[in-house]
Protein backbone atom coordinates (compact mmCIF):
# COMPACT_ATOMS: atom_id res chain seq x y z
CA UNK A 1 0.00 0.00 0.00
CA UNK A 2 1.17 3.65 -0.04
CA UNK A 3 0.18 7.22 0.57
CA UNK A 4 0.49 10.23 -1.00
CA UNK A 5 2.79 13.21 0.65
CA UNK A 6 2.93 16.85 -0.33
CA UNK A 7 5.84 17.08 -2.40
CA UNK A 8 6.81 20.58 -1.44
CA UNK A 9 6.88 19.81 2.63
CA UNK A 10 6.44 16.01 2.44
CA UNK A 11 3.34 15.88 4.61
CA UNK A 12 0.84 13.41 4.52
CA UNK A 13 -1.95 13.89 2.10
CA UNK A 14 -3.89 10.65 2.24
CA UNK A 15 -4.32 7.95 4.52
CA UNK A 16 -2.68 4.22 3.04
CA UNK A 17 -4.70 3.23 -0.02
CA UNK A 18 -4.36 0.55 -2.51
CA UNK A 19 -4.44 0.32 -5.94
CA UNK A 20 -6.91 -0.49 -8.36
CA UNK A 21 -7.87 -0.18 -12.03
CA UNK A 22 -8.56 3.01 -12.99
CA UNK A 23 -12.18 3.54 -14.52
CA UNK A 24 -12.32 4.89 -18.21
CA UNK A 25 -15.13 6.88 -17.07
CA UNK A 26 -13.92 8.76 -14.99
CA UNK A 27 -14.34 12.22 -16.22
CA UNK A 28 -17.40 11.54 -17.97
CA UNK A 29 -20.56 13.52 -17.46
CA UNK A 30 -23.81 11.71 -16.73
CA UNK A 31 -26.75 13.13 -17.79
CA UNK A 32 -27.98 16.51 -16.13
CA UNK A 33 -28.50 17.50 -12.06
CA UNK A 34 -27.73 13.40 -11.22
CA UNK A 35 -26.46 13.09 -7.78
CA UNK A 36 -23.44 10.25 -8.32
CA UNK A 37 -21.60 8.74 -5.68
CA UNK A 38 -18.00 8.71 -5.03
CA UNK A 39 -16.12 6.81 -7.97
CA UNK A 40 -13.87 4.52 -5.92
CA UNK A 41 -14.20 3.00 -2.31
CA UNK A 42 -12.55 3.88 0.68
CA UNK A 43 -8.89 2.46 0.80
CA UNK A 44 -8.43 2.75 -2.98
CA UNK A 45 -6.90 4.74 -5.58
CA UNK A 46 -6.24 4.89 -9.36
CA UNK A 47 -3.92 6.34 -11.54
CA UNK A 48 -5.32 7.92 -14.77
CA UNK A 49 -3.07 6.87 -17.99
CA UNK A 50 -4.16 9.58 -19.99
CA UNK A 51 -3.71 13.75 -19.63
CA UNK A 52 -6.66 15.71 -17.92
CA UNK A 53 -7.27 19.43 -17.12
CA UNK A 54 -6.03 22.57 -18.24
CA UNK A 55 -5.12 23.62 -21.02
CA UNK A 56 -7.70 22.34 -23.04
CA UNK A 57 -7.35 22.18 -26.98
CA UNK A 58 -9.40 21.78 -30.12
CA UNK A 59 -9.71 18.53 -31.47
CA UNK A 60 -8.47 20.66 -35.21
CA UNK A 61 -5.58 22.18 -33.65
CA UNK A 62 -3.97 18.65 -33.01
CA UNK A 63 -1.98 16.42 -35.43
CA UNK A 64 -1.94 12.70 -35.82
CA UNK A 65 0.63 12.40 -33.62
CA UNK A 66 -0.24 14.58 -30.75
CA UNK A 67 -3.74 13.29 -30.72
CA UNK A 68 -2.13 9.90 -29.99
CA UNK A 69 -0.18 10.71 -27.18
CA UNK A 70 -3.09 11.90 -26.03
CA UNK A 71 -4.97 8.52 -26.30
CA UNK A 72 -6.93 9.62 -28.96
CA UNK A 73 -7.14 7.26 -32.40
CA UNK A 74 -10.23 8.77 -33.85
CA UNK A 75 -11.68 12.43 -33.96
CA UNK A 76 -14.12 13.85 -31.04
CA UNK A 77 -16.32 17.02 -31.15
CA UNK A 78 -14.88 17.80 -27.43
CA UNK A 79 -12.64 19.31 -26.23
CA UNK A 80 -8.96 17.68 -25.57
CA UNK A 81 -6.73 18.00 -22.59
CA UNK A 82 -3.20 19.48 -22.63
CA UNK A 83 -2.25 18.65 -19.24
CA UNK A 84 -0.26 16.20 -17.54
CA UNK A 85 -0.99 12.62 -17.52
CA UNK A 86 -0.77 10.08 -14.41
CA UNK A 87 -3.69 12.01 -12.41
CA UNK A 88 -4.38 10.02 -9.17
CA UNK A 89 -8.16 9.08 -8.25
CA UNK A 90 -8.97 8.75 -4.51
CA UNK A 91 -12.17 8.64 -2.57
CA UNK A 92 -13.41 11.92 -1.11
CA UNK A 93 -12.51 10.85 2.75
CA UNK A 94 -9.35 9.53 2.15
CA UNK A 95 -7.73 12.25 1.62
CA UNK A 96 -6.82 14.10 5.32
CA UNK A 97 -4.13 16.30 4.80
CA UNK A 98 -5.61 19.18 2.51
CA UNK A 99 -7.92 22.31 2.56
CA UNK A 100 -9.81 23.74 -0.30
CA UNK A 101 -8.55 27.07 -1.50
CA UNK A 102 -11.50 29.37 -1.11
CA UNK A 103 -10.83 31.67 -3.84
CA UNK A 104 -11.06 28.32 -6.21
CA UNK A 105 -14.03 27.20 -4.97
CA UNK A 106 -16.04 28.08 -7.43
CA UNK A 107 -18.26 25.33 -9.13
CA UNK A 108 -20.21 24.35 -11.85
CA UNK A 109 -24.14 24.38 -11.07
CA UNK A 110 -24.03 22.48 -7.96
CA UNK A 111 -20.47 21.82 -6.33
CA UNK A 112 -16.89 21.64 -7.35
CA UNK A 113 -15.25 20.05 -10.66
CA UNK A 114 -11.53 19.00 -11.59
CA UNK A 115 -11.47 20.79 -14.88
CA UNK A 116 -10.15 24.15 -13.99
CA UNK A 117 -7.10 22.54 -12.62
CA UNK A 118 -6.38 22.44 -8.31
CA UNK A 119 -8.81 23.34 -6.10
CA UNK A 120 -7.24 22.23 -3.08
CA UNK A 121 -4.01 22.17 -1.42
CA UNK A 122 -1.95 20.79 1.36
CA UNK A 123 -3.08 22.22 4.66
CA UNK A 124 0.03 22.20 5.88
CA UNK A 125 2.18 24.28 3.40
CA UNK A 126 -0.52 25.65 1.29
CA UNK A 127 0.94 24.13 -1.79
CA UNK A 128 -1.93 23.56 -4.62
CA UNK A 129 -2.05 19.43 -4.61
CA UNK A 130 -5.10 18.42 -6.67
CA UNK A 131 -8.63 18.72 -7.24
CA UNK A 132 -12.34 18.06 -5.47
CA UNK A 133 -14.92 17.06 -7.85
CA UNK A 134 -18.29 16.42 -6.14
CA UNK A 135 -20.43 18.93 -8.88
CA UNK A 136 -23.52 17.19 -10.12
CA UNK A 137 -23.54 14.88 -12.93
CA UNK A 138 -19.91 14.17 -11.97
CA UNK A 139 -18.62 11.32 -9.79
CA UNK A 140 -17.24 12.65 -6.45
CA UNK A 141 -13.56 11.97 -6.53
CA UNK A 142 -10.18 13.74 -4.97
CA UNK A 143 -7.87 14.18 -8.14
CA UNK A 144 -3.94 14.56 -6.83
CA UNK A 145 -1.40 15.96 -9.55
CA UNK A 146 1.11 13.87 -10.21
CA UNK A 147 3.83 16.85 -10.03
CA UNK A 148 2.62 17.85 -6.60
CA UNK A 149 2.81 14.54 -4.81
CA UNK A 150 4.80 11.99 -4.22
CA UNK A 151 4.04 7.58 -3.14
CA UNK A 152 5.52 6.90 0.25
CA UNK A 153 5.26 3.06 1.22
CA UNK A 154 2.36 2.19 4.00
CA UNK A 155 2.76 -1.36 4.12
CA UNK A 156 1.72 -4.51 2.65
CA UNK A 157 -0.94 -4.59 -0.01
CA UNK A 158 -3.89 -6.43 1.25
CA UNK A 159 -4.73 -10.23 0.36
CA UNK A 160 -6.03 -10.79 -3.19
CA UNK A 161 -9.87 -12.31 -2.79
CA UNK A 162 -9.96 -15.26 -4.41
CA UNK A 163 -12.08 -16.27 -7.65
CA UNK A 164 -14.08 -18.32 -5.28
CA UNK A 165 -14.99 -15.65 -2.87
CA UNK A 166 -15.82 -13.58 -5.46
CA UNK A 167 -18.30 -16.13 -7.05
CA UNK A 168 -19.62 -17.00 -3.42
CA UNK A 169 -20.88 -13.18 -3.17
CA UNK A 170 -22.91 -14.19 -6.01
CA UNK A 171 -26.25 -13.85 -3.21
CA UNK A 172 -24.99 -10.67 -2.02
CA UNK A 173 -27.41 -7.06 -2.85
CA UNK A 174 -27.94 -6.39 -6.63
CA UNK A 175 -26.35 -3.78 -8.18
CA UNK A 176 -29.66 -1.76 -8.51
CA UNK A 177 -31.51 0.87 -7.80
CA UNK A 178 -34.86 1.58 -5.79
CA UNK A 179 -36.75 2.21 -9.00
CA UNK A 180 -34.86 -1.52 -10.26
CA UNK A 181 -32.81 0.04 -13.17
CA UNK A 182 -28.49 -0.68 -13.41
CA UNK A 183 -26.93 1.74 -10.38
CA UNK A 184 -24.93 4.02 -12.53
CA UNK A 185 -21.63 2.69 -12.27
CA UNK A 186 -23.07 -0.47 -13.58
CA UNK A 187 -24.47 1.30 -16.70
CA UNK A 188 -21.04 2.71 -17.59
CA UNK A 189 -19.04 -0.40 -16.98
CA UNK A 190 -21.36 -2.16 -19.19
CA UNK A 191 -21.00 0.72 -21.62
CA UNK A 192 -17.32 -0.41 -21.66
CA UNK A 193 -18.19 -3.81 -21.88
CA UNK A 194 -20.03 -2.29 -25.26
CA UNK A 195 -16.86 -1.64 -26.50
CA UNK A 196 -14.88 -4.50 -26.49
CA UNK A 197 -17.50 -6.59 -27.52
CA UNK A 198 -17.70 -4.06 -30.57
CA UNK A 199 -14.39 -4.69 -31.15
CA UNK A 200 -14.22 -7.86 -30.90
CA UNK A 201 -16.99 -8.64 -33.31
CA UNK A 202 -15.09 -6.19 -36.07
CA UNK A 203 -18.52 -6.79 -37.88
CA UNK A 204 -19.87 -10.04 -38.01
CA UNK A 205 -22.57 -10.48 -36.20
CA UNK A 206 -22.67 -11.88 -32.49
CA UNK A 207 -24.84 -14.54 -30.89
CA UNK A 208 -25.09 -14.94 -27.57
CA UNK A 209 -25.71 -18.72 -25.65
CA UNK A 210 -27.00 -17.02 -23.04
CA UNK A 211 -30.36 -15.58 -23.21
CA UNK A 212 -29.58 -12.79 -20.48
CA UNK A 213 -26.59 -11.59 -21.97
CA UNK A 214 -28.34 -11.65 -25.69
CA UNK A 215 -31.02 -9.34 -23.80
CA UNK A 216 -28.20 -6.85 -21.81
CA UNK A 217 -25.70 -6.38 -25.01
CA UNK A 218 -28.21 -7.49 -28.44
CA UNK A 219 -29.61 -4.57 -29.47
CA UNK A 220 -26.40 -2.95 -28.27
CA UNK A 221 -24.43 -4.71 -30.63
CA UNK A 222 -27.37 -4.43 -33.36
CA UNK A 223 -27.11 -0.91 -33.08
CA UNK A 224 -23.12 -0.44 -33.51
CA UNK A 225 -22.27 -3.18 -35.64
CA UNK A 226 -23.04 -1.95 -38.73
CA UNK A 227 -24.48 -4.07 -41.81
CA UNK A 228 -23.05 -7.31 -39.69
CA UNK A 229 -22.20 -9.78 -42.27
CA UNK A 230 -20.15 -13.07 -42.50
CA UNK A 231 -20.13 -16.22 -40.25
CA UNK A 232 -21.75 -15.70 -36.11
CA UNK A 233 -19.22 -15.27 -33.14
CA UNK A 234 -20.97 -17.07 -30.81
CA UNK A 235 -20.82 -15.33 -26.68
CA UNK A 236 -20.48 -17.58 -24.00
CA UNK A 237 -20.20 -16.78 -20.24
CA UNK A 238 -17.10 -17.89 -18.68
CA UNK A 239 -15.90 -17.71 -14.91
CA UNK A 240 -16.28 -18.92 -11.81
CA UNK A 241 -18.24 -21.58 -10.85
CA UNK A 242 -19.87 -21.61 -14.28
CA UNK A 243 -20.35 -24.99 -16.33
CA UNK A 244 -18.17 -25.64 -19.31
CA UNK A 245 -19.76 -23.87 -22.90
CA UNK A 246 -21.86 -26.52 -24.86
CA UNK A 247 -19.86 -25.54 -28.10
CA UNK A 248 -16.53 -23.50 -28.11
CA UNK A 249 -17.39 -20.04 -28.52
CA UNK A 250 -15.48 -17.36 -30.47
CA UNK A 251 -16.29 -15.11 -27.67
CA UNK A 252 -16.69 -14.93 -24.12
CA UNK A 253 -17.84 -12.67 -21.10
CA UNK A 254 -15.42 -13.12 -18.62
CA UNK A 255 -15.53 -11.44 -15.22
CA UNK A 256 -13.11 -8.70 -14.20
CA UNK A 257 -11.63 -9.43 -10.60
CA UNK A 258 -12.83 -6.29 -8.39
CA UNK A 259 -8.91 -5.92 -6.70
CA UNK A 260 -6.83 -6.65 -9.96
CA UNK A 261 -8.38 -6.13 -12.15
CA UNK A 262 -7.45 -8.63 -14.69
CA UNK A 263 -10.04 -10.56 -16.50
CA UNK A 264 -10.92 -14.27 -16.01
CA UNK A 265 -8.98 -16.69 -18.42
CA UNK A 266 -9.91 -17.84 -21.31
CA UNK A 267 -8.92 -21.37 -23.26
CA UNK A 268 -7.05 -20.66 -26.77
CA UNK A 269 -9.16 -19.50 -29.15
CA UNK A 270 -11.84 -18.31 -27.31
CA UNK A 271 -11.33 -14.22 -27.21
CA UNK A 272 -12.16 -12.83 -23.41
CA UNK A 273 -14.64 -9.73 -22.94
CA UNK A 274 -14.17 -8.69 -19.88
CA UNK A 275 -17.21 -7.66 -17.72
CA UNK A 276 -17.69 -5.79 -14.25
CA UNK A 277 -18.21 -8.50 -11.74
CA UNK A 278 -21.23 -7.46 -10.54
CA UNK A 279 -23.06 -7.27 -13.76
CA UNK A 280 -21.62 -10.73 -14.70
CA UNK A 281 -22.47 -11.78 -11.87
CA UNK A 282 -26.15 -10.97 -12.50
CA UNK A 283 -25.90 -12.87 -15.86
CA UNK A 284 -24.13 -16.21 -14.70
CA UNK A 285 -26.54 -16.65 -11.21
CA UNK A 286 -29.62 -14.82 -11.34
CA UNK A 287 -31.47 -14.89 -8.29
CA UNK A 288 -34.54 -16.49 -9.65
CA UNK A 289 -35.25 -17.73 -5.97
CA UNK A 290 -35.95 -16.47 -2.21
CA UNK A 291 -31.92 -17.29 -0.86
CA UNK A 292 -34.49 -18.57 2.08
CA UNK A 293 -36.31 -22.20 1.52
CA UNK A 294 -40.20 -21.29 2.23
CA UNK A 295 -42.96 -23.91 1.73
CA UNK A 296 -45.51 -23.25 -0.10
CA UNK A 297 -46.31 -20.15 -1.85
CA UNK A 298 -48.05 -16.61 -0.46
CA UNK A 299 -51.30 -15.81 -0.92
CA UNK A 300 -51.49 -13.14 -4.43
CA UNK A 301 -53.12 -10.33 -1.54
CA UNK A 302 -50.01 -10.41 0.43
CA UNK A 303 -47.36 -8.25 -0.25
CA UNK A 304 -43.63 -9.88 -0.14
CA UNK A 305 -41.38 -8.02 2.03
CA UNK A 306 -38.17 -9.71 -0.43
CA UNK A 307 -39.07 -9.20 -3.54
CA UNK A 308 -37.66 -10.80 -6.10
CA UNK A 309 -34.63 -9.47 -7.33
CA UNK A 310 -34.76 -6.87 -10.56
CA UNK A 311 -31.29 -7.80 -11.77
CA UNK A 312 -32.74 -9.51 -14.69
CA UNK A 313 -35.00 -6.99 -16.17
CA UNK A 314 -33.00 -3.56 -14.55
CA UNK A 315 -33.81 -1.40 -18.23
CA UNK A 316 -30.09 -0.21 -19.31
CA UNK A 317 -29.39 3.04 -20.30
CA UNK A 318 -26.68 3.25 -23.49
CA UNK A 319 -24.90 6.14 -23.32
CA UNK A 320 -23.34 6.64 -26.72
CA UNK A 321 -21.62 9.21 -26.43
CA UNK A 322 -19.55 7.23 -23.56
CA UNK A 323 -19.21 4.76 -25.92
CA UNK A 324 -18.03 6.70 -28.91
CA UNK A 325 -15.45 8.61 -26.83
CA UNK A 326 -14.09 5.23 -25.60
CA UNK A 327 -14.14 3.90 -29.31
CA UNK A 328 -12.16 6.96 -30.44
CA UNK A 329 -9.61 6.45 -27.44
CA UNK A 330 -9.19 2.63 -29.02
CA UNK A 331 -6.36 1.56 -31.20
CA UNK A 332 -8.74 -0.62 -33.52
CA UNK A 333 -10.82 2.67 -34.34
CA UNK A 334 -8.27 2.23 -37.43
CA UNK A 335 -10.46 -1.02 -38.47
CA UNK A 336 -13.49 -0.24 -41.01
CA UNK A 337 -15.68 -1.98 -38.92
CA UNK A 338 -14.96 0.00 -35.98
CA UNK A 339 -14.39 3.48 -37.95
CA UNK A 340 -18.19 2.67 -38.59
CA UNK A 341 -19.79 2.36 -34.99
CA UNK A 342 -17.54 5.13 -33.91
CA UNK A 343 -19.64 7.30 -36.45
CA UNK A 344 -22.66 6.13 -35.33
CA UNK A 345 -23.11 9.14 -33.25
CA UNK A 346 -23.29 11.14 -30.20
CA UNK A 347 -26.51 11.33 -28.96
CA UNK A 348 -28.18 9.48 -26.07
CA UNK A 349 -30.89 6.72 -26.83
CA UNK A 350 -32.83 3.86 -24.53
CA UNK A 351 -34.56 0.92 -24.18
Amino acid sequence: MELFACAHCASALTRPVSRVRFPPYAHHQIGNGVQLPALLDLGNYAVDPDPFGPPWRPWGELTEGEAETRGYYAPVHHWVSDGAAGRILLAPGDDIGTALILDRAGGACCGLTAHGGPNVACARCGHPVGALSDDCSFWQAVWLEPDAVRAVPAGPEPPVVEWTDVVHERFAVPPVDADGRWNYRCRQEICVTVVDLVVAADGAPVVFDDEEAAALFGRALSHYVIGAEGPPKHCALYGPGRPPAARHPALALVPRHPQTGRPWPTPSGVTGVPLDVEVWRCLAFPRTRSAVRVPGRLRAEIDRDDPPSPCRRGAVRFDSRLISDLLARHPAVRRPAVQAAHRVGDEFWWY
